[in-house]
């Protein structure tokens, strides 16, 4: 590349636009000849020794440039949380659980129990995690062919309650689990619930997409079972068990990016389930309603007559009456039908000819 040499003329020009642009840069005496000429011009440029503090983020040196005075880290390819309505379907699904769960409890804990599902939340594992008791039964499921899989937490102390009560506690008893692992009773009576609850979590799963729920590990402390990193974020749905049992809390963990893929599935499910709910409900109540006994009348006349000769009326006494065409057939204050008065296997019959009001 050659150098090419401005005119004195080209060179006012822009050291002038320079010096009204940046009046505070200060130039060398041999800046303009060398102005656009590569590295000469480098060491002309005189910047003095407060630069950092003068170019620095200061207010002061532009002003209306607002600068934050703290900054907030980001991680790309970290999940945010999900907005309450995406987890719809999840929450829906959650509540057939809860109903599905119930019968499966109650035959181990000899008593009603109430189970509820409470609304799904999103929130880092970690966080999740801290929260966590030193111990606690805590099992892994695989959900092939999704990405993930599915954490189920049992309190200890529940598991030891529902033996006592099994061998003969009082149902509703609350028992204070000695520190240890699970005896072999908890390991079996465990094994018994989480059995029927993964069964349940499969069929209905199974309802928004197609999938097989295998067994994958139980740890006792959390920080021994590599479900997810803490900085991932998971979907917590929690059943809240009461009333039988002593209060307490059975939770499900769902890794977010694994219901990502699935959730304008997860979200039909809901909408169909509303129609066929609606439908089906509708039938049954007409079936219902098909069965309701309601007593029907006919009135064969109204005669008028004045109180005096009401309270005169003794036996043998005569009304005249009129009968009208047709006989009226009433359910209630409701005139349903009209029909003709005549006689059918000996006894007295109305003949209907017309259904609706007169």
């Amino acid at each position: 590349m050659t150098k090419e040499t401005l005119s004195p003329e080209e060179s006012a020009l822009i050291f002038e636009a320079l010096a009204k642009v940046a009046p505070d840069i200060g130039f060398g005496s041999d800046v303009v000849p060398d102005i656009g000429l590569g590295p000469e011009v480098a060491p002309d440029i005189g910047f003095g020794p407060d630069l950092a503090t003068d170019v620095g983020m200061a207010a002061d040196v532009t002003p209306g440039v607002a600068v934050a005075s703290e900054v907030q880290p980001y991680v790309f390819g970290q999940e945010g949380t999900r907005p309450a309505e995406r987890l719809m379907g999840l929450e829906r699904m959650g509540e057939k659980l809860a109903r599905a769960i119930r019968p499966a409890i109650e035959p181990i804990a000899r008593a009603r129990v109430a189970v509820s599902a409470e609304p799904p939340e999103t929130r880092l594992f970690q966080d999740w995690q801290d929260e966590q008791p030193e111990f606690s039964a805590l099992t892994f499921y695989r959900l092939r062919p999704l990405k993930g899989g599915v954490l189920i937490q049992v309190d200890a102390g529940f598991i030891a309650s529902l033996v006592e009560i099994f061998y003969g506690g009082a149902p509703g008893t609350a028992v204070k689990r000695k520190p240890g692992d699970f005896t072999a009773s908890e390991e079996l009576l465990l094994n018994r619930l989480l059995e029927k609850i993964s069964s349940i979590l499969a069929a209905h799963w199974n309802e928004v997409t197609p999938v097989e729920l295998s067994f994958g590990g139980r740890e006792t402390n959390i920080g021994h079972l590599p479900f997810l990193r803490g900085d991932e974020m998971v979907v917590v749905q929690k059943f809240a068990l009461s009333a039988g049992v002593a209060p307490t809390t059975i939770s499900v963990l769902y890794p977010l990016s694994m219901l990502r893929p699935i959730e304008e599935k997860l979200e039909a499910r809901v909408h169909d389930d509303d129609m066929t709910a609606s439908a089906d409900w509708r039938w049954r109540l007409g079936q219902a309603l098909e069965q309701v006994s309601l007593p029907v009348r006919s009135v064969l006349a109204r005669p008028e007559i004045s109180v005096a000769e009401l309270l005169a009326l003794k036996p043998g006494d005569v009304i005249p009456i009129t009968l009208p065409p047709r006989t009226p057939l009433l359910a209630g204050a409701r005139r349903i039908a009209d029909g003709v008065i005549g006689e059918q296997d000996g006894r007295a019959a109305l003949m209907i000819e017309k259904v609706g009001n007169a």
